[in-house]
């Protein structure tokens, strides 16, 4: 058993470093990350959305391990069986292309190198890559149950992904079939509708005459921004509405280039607003025009190589490159007299979710899933409420997708990932589809057998996360708990890619929904709300700022300002903050542990009898407690954070320690035990959020309270709201006595009264409350450093020019400006300010009126002046204010 670490004497500083890795060992050692089955309590389970094992973690998946580990370590201390379960991605493509690179950089490709070899170094990346995620997660303190980590092509997830193939091939729902696939050139694989990004380009639209077949000297002009392809066309389509081509329907043109006869078509498909209202039509190359040809009954001609250059359908451009195609056809268009104008065309073109390559529409024999049969109860488990979706606006984009679902191309010509269950004979035309690796042809029995070479999406496997990692197709004790899961987080922008796929694989293969909440966060942008490259150059590694700030506050950097759906800024203030806030803890707990050194170990508190701050802190505790706890379960975490943030420094660091402070130099032990219970609830509410600064704090200070005999914070019960503590009288009186507090600071601060003097104030309250209010003249005289300090029934009478006059909610502070400062000294102070200030103006106002600075210097830098104008002006009028006054 893994003994707690020994206490010393806490460091005058906070060292995150140190302390980081001791107590992430110490919870590790004792198990606390893996739960137990238990039958009587309901589980929270989070699986956590496996990072792609290409490189090291960025910023947004240090925010899902944040907010995962503070809806995990939350439920935890609530005292739920409590699993989040890590992962890792093998992520085909990503990983495949990162492995190409590096061979490219030693000279080599994997055809090379040879499937086996190659997959072999792409386990050394994925092991590589595996042990830097790790490592990084574990430094971000996430309490995941390590115990039950999974990797997509493990054993346990392989099997799950052959078993959900066979299984949806023997209900039909999925298929071998010739469609019109979206293939990356650079990849030299099928991709998915949701990989391709479409990006507005700047091209061109090209008019093309193509003469007619039985009098050359008449044509049929076609627009297209896609001249190469011309190559494979198969005819020239036009609307059967379009009383402009009536006449031509049925004859036939010469393809330029090829010299190849096509017809003229009527197909309702053709918008005859666009271009001259005909089209050609190249139905290997376009998903409109393969559907063209198959109402038209048109062949298909495939004009392109795997790479993308020209195969021998292109006739005398075989082997160019499309785009040096493009070039060489425009010339011998021009050349021949073919084309009759070039006009500039905006339009949207594919390119690869991964590398950014210029995607080929290809019509290609591929494997689908059919969509439509397992969209349809993924929208019903929306829609009737079993599935909830945070932000609810999601749940509209997600219905409209889903409705509208075309089926999924699953089949990738790839190496890396899980090979196709499929194996074709060479004796007959049968398939074998097979969770195992079969002896023989189910048809004929033949032994020559070979399996298809290509791999499956990424997001196949994906598909299965939630049911996969515990443990389906078998029926475990871990799926029969665990399964269906709490929670599943993740960014908004894969809710198609992934959530949506899950929904639907979970309900066909599990028979029930993969989780009950989709929580959506969104992306982490720069300081100036850009979006993180590597182009860009702003990419920052979580590791660095850990380092630089601290892990719990670049958590709590991550964690201000996050709601569901919203992007949020990683800012140098922020993580300033979030460090600024760890020291101001570790201080105010140094001091709270110091005073408590002399003073035993403490019991539960009760609340009568109390002096009026207690009750105060005590009040405000519980109502934070009850609010932050109202805002977990609304999933407004970052809300949260700030609640209790505002507390710990605002009222109880601010105010009530110093409070504390003036019975303590009295020798009033009584704020003692206050001030150790409230701390202590506090750093169990604060720690889901900062869990290595509220464990060392705590373990720091449990020393001293006996009812405390839990090991870890981590394990301890999450603080409950005690409404009997709720004392509005206590709240407002504190409340008034503060901004009383204020209202001289403020005076102070704006005569520039130097720190060392004593001012007098006078305050006026109802006489009602003139006792309770007169009971704090020692807190106002020693916080805002004020004596003599009055306390007087009612309104003040007429306070003229010699006093600052503060009205306030309740009351109605007079400062004498005399007991401010010296008036002769402050007119000559307010003298030469004025003057400097006034001497700033004129400069600045005779600069905006010079002709020659107005019409060179830029609009930005003349804004900047008038602006600067404006601030000294009002300044001007300011100081004139307080000079009329003395």
């Amino acid at each position: 058993m893994a003994k707690t670490p020994e206490r010393e004497e806490m460091p005058r500083a906070y060292e995150p470093g140190g302390v980081e890795r001791k107590w992430y060992k110490f919870w590790m050692d004792r198990g606390y990350f893996t739960p137990r089955i238990d039958p009587d309590k309901k589980p929270f389970v989070i699986i956590m959305p496996p990072p792609n094992v290409t490189g090291g973690l960025h910023v947004g998946h240090a925010l899902t391990a944040a907010i995962e580990d503070i809806m995990t370590r939350w439920h935890r201390m609530k005292g739920e069986p409590t699993l989040w379960l890590p992962g890792f991605d093998h992520a085909g493509i990503a990983t495949q292309v990162v492995v190409e690179r590096q061979l490219a950089a030693e000279g080599l490709d994997r055809y090379k190198l040879g499937r086996e070899k190659f997959q072999a170094r792409a386990w050394d990346w994925a092991q590589e890559c595996h042990r830097t995620i790790v490592e990084q997660h574990q430094r971000l303190g996430i309490s995941c149950d390590w115990t039950r980590e999974r990797f997509t092509l493990d054993e346990g997830p392989s099997r799950a992904v052959r078993t959900a193939f066979v299984r949806l091939y023997e209900k039909g729902l999925i298929y071998r079939g010739e469609r019109i696939i979206n293939r990356c050139p650079r990849c030299a694989t099928a991709l998915s509708d949701l990989e391709v990004d479409h990006q507005d380009i700047n091209g061109h639209l090209w008019y093309v005459r193509y003469p007619l077949v039985e009098d050359k000297a008449k044509s049929i002009t076609v627009a297209t921004t896609r001249p190469e392809t011309i190559l494979g066309d198969t005819a020239v389509a036009v609307n059967p509405e379009d009383k402009r081509y009536k006449g031509l329907v049925g004859k036939r043109v010469l393809l330029p280039a090829v010299d190849r006869e096509i017809p003229i078509v009527a197909d309702a498909a053709v918008d005859p607003a666009f271009g001259t209202g005909a089209v050609k039509i190249t139905p290997a190359h376009d998903p409109v025009d393969f559907e063209v040809a198959r109402r038209q009954d048109l062949p298909l001609i495939n004009i392109f190589n795997l790479d993308a250059t020209m195969n021998e359908n292109a006739g005398p451009y075989e082997g160019l490159d499309r785009i040096a195609c493009r070039e060489a056809i425009l010339a011998d268009l021009e050349k021949w007299g073919q084309l009759v104008r070039t006009e500039p065309y905006s339009h949207a073109v594919g390119h690869c979710h991964r590398c950014g390559t210029i995607v080929e529409p290809v019509a290609s024999r591929q494997w689908f899933v059919k969509m439509e049969p397992l969209a349809a109860p993924a929208v019903r488990a929306v829609q009737d409420g079993r599935i909830d979706i945070l932000p609810q606006r999601f749940t509209k984009v997600y219905l409209n997708w889903m409705e509208n679902i075309r089926d999924w191309c699953i089949s990738r010509q790839l190496w890396w990932g899980h090979r196709i269950p499929v194996w074709y004979c060479a004796d007959c035309d049968a398939l074998t589809v097979a969770e195992e690796t079969p002896p023989a042809c189910s048809g004929c029995g033949s032994k020559k057998i070979e399996q298809d070479p290509d791999v499956l999406d990424t997001w196949f496997s994906s598909g299965l996360w939630p049911h996969s990692t515990l443990g389906w197709p078998e029926d475990t004790p871990d799926l029969r708990y665990f399964y269906p899961t709490s929670v599943m987080e993740t960014a908004y922008d894969i809710l198609f890619f992934w959530v949506a796929r899950m929904i639907m694989m979970g309900l066909e293969d599990a028979g029930d929904i993969p989780f009950r909440t989709v929580y959506l966060h969104g992306l982490v942008r720069d300081e100036k709300g850009e979006k993180m490259s590597k182009t860009r150059g702003n990419v920052v590694d979580p590791l660095d700022l850990m380092e630089e700030y601290g892990t719990d506050a670049l958590r709590f950097a991550l964690s201000t300002g996050t709601s569901p759906g919203n992007d949020t800024k990683i800012t140098p203030s922020k993580l300033e903050a979030g460090r600024n806030f760890a020291n101001k803890l570790w201080n105010a707990t140094r001091f709270v542990v110091r005073s408590l050194e002399t003073g035993g170990q403490y019991e539960e508190i009760g609340v009568q009898n109390l002096p009026v701050e207690n009750r105060w802190i005590l009040s405000r505790l519980n109502r934070t407690v009850g609010g932050v706890t109202k805002l977990l379960e609304d999933f407004q975490f970052g809300e949260a954070q700030r609640q209790v943030h505002d507390f710990l420094w605002g009222e109880y660091c601010d105010w009530y320690i110093e409070l504390a402070k003036i019975r303590l130099q009295a020798n009033d032990a009584s704020p003692l035990p206050v001030l150790a219970h409230v701390l202590e609830v506090s750093l169990r509410l604060l720690h889901p959020f900062m869990p290595f600064l509220t464990e060392e704090l705590w373990q720091n200070l449990k020393r001293y309270l006996t009812r405390i005999d839990t090991e870890s914070i981590m394990v301890a019960a999450y603080p409950a709201a005690d409404e009997t503590s709720y004392d509005p009288a206590a709240e407002a009186e504190i409340e008034d006595v503060i901004e009383i507090i204020r209202s001289i600071r403020n005076v102070r601060a704006q005569y520039r009264v130097e720190s060392g003097r004593w001012v007098e104030a006078k305050i006026h309250t109802d006489s009602s409350r003139l006792e309770a209010m007169a009971r704090h003249r020692g807190a106002v005289g020693s916080l805002a450093r004020a004596n003599p300090v009055s306390f007087l029934p009612g309104e003040p009478g007429k306070e003229g020019g010699d006093n600052a006059v503060l009205p306030l909610a309740r009351a109605t502070v007079v400062v004498p400006l005399a007991s401010l400062f010296d008036r002769e000294a402050e007119r000559q102070r307010l003298r030469k300010e004025l003057e400097g200030v006034q001497g700033e103006a004129a400069r600045l106002e005779a600069r905006l009126r010079d002709d020659a600075f107005l019409t060179k210097a830029p609009g930005a830098v003349v804004e900047k002046e008038r602006q600067k104008l404006y601030t000294l002006n009002e300044k001007l009028d300011k100081l004139k204010q307080q000079s009329a006054r003395l």
